[in-house]
C-alpha cells in the first residue's frame, strides 16, 4: 500500500510539472526573449518594460508576468498569493506584472472598469494591465488565467506555468514553483523546474 501511494504521488508530480502541450505550437519557450508590450494600466497610464520599475524604483532584475483576470475562480484564488509575491520580491528586484487578457464582450466582469474596481478592493500593489487588443497573450503563448512567465533581467523566459502546486487552496501549497525559480536565479542558477502546467480558466476571445 505504501508503495502504491509513492507511485501515485510521483505520477501526480510528473503530470503537474510537464509542460502544457497546448502552448507548444506558439508563444515563447524557456530560453526565448519575451515579446515587448505597451499596455494601459488601471491608472490610465501605459506601461512597458521601459518604464516598469521594482519597489526601489530601479530597473528590475526580473519580471513576474502573470496573465490573470477578475472572474476565473482560479485567478481569484491566487490574487492574495500574487500580492504576497509582489510584496516579498518587488523589493528584491522582481515585481509582479499582471495582465488581463479576456475580451470584456465575452466576459463582462473583466472590463477595464471592473479591473479598476477589483484592484482597489483587493489592494493590488502591482500594475494591472489590460490586453485590450488581445495581442500580447498569444505572443507569449498564454492559454489560462492565471499563468506565470518568469523573466530574468534580460527578459529571457526562465520559468513558465503555475504559481505553486495548489491552484485553488493556498493552505495546501507544498511546492512554490515561482519562489523557488526566483531563488535559483538569485543564486546564479537555472531553476530545477522550468515548466509546470498552468491550471485555470481558458482565456476568453470573441473568435
Amino acid at each position: 500500500m505504501k508503495q502504491f501511494f509513492i507511485i501515485a504521488a510521483a505520477l501526480m508530480l510528473f503530470s503537474f510539472t510537464t509542460q502544457d502541450l497546448s502552448i507548444e505550437t506558439g508563444g515563447i519557450k524557456i530560453g526565448d526573449k519575451a515579446p515587448e508590450f505597451s499596455l494601459k494600466n488601471i491608472d490610465n497610464k501605459d506601461y512597458s518594460f521601459d518604464n516598469i520599475r521594482d519597489a526601489n524604483g530601479k530597473v528590475p532584475e526580473g519580471y513576474i508576468i502573470v496573465f490573470t483576470c477578475n472572474t476565473c475562480p482560479y485567478a481569484k484564488a491566487n490574487e492574495q498569493r500574487l500580492i504576497e509575491l509582489h510584496k516579498a520580491y518587488a523589493p528584491q528586484g522582481y515585481p509582479v506584472i499582471a495582465i488581463q487578457p479576456n475580451d470584456p464582450a465575452v466576459q463582462p466582469g473583466d472590463s477595464f472598469k471592473a479591473m479598476k474596481q477589483n484592484a482597489e478592493e483587493k489592494g493590488f500593489p502591482f500594475v494591472y494591465l489590460f490586453d485590450e487588443n488581445q495581442k500580447v497573450f498569444p505572443a507569449y503563448g498564454a492559454t489560462k488565467t492565471p499563468e506565470i512567465f518568469l523573466l530574468d533581467e534580460n527578459r529571457i523566459l526562465r520559468y513558465h506555468g503555475a504559481i505553486d502546486d495548489s491552484p485553488r487552496d493556498a493552505s495546501g501549497v507544498s511546492e512554490k514553483f515561482v519562489e523557488d525559480a526566483i531563488k535559483a536565479l538569485q543564486a546564479g542558477k537555472q531553476p530545477e523546474i522550468t515548466n509546470t502546467k498552468a491550471v485555470g480558466c481558458s482565456i476568453k476571445t470573441a473568435k
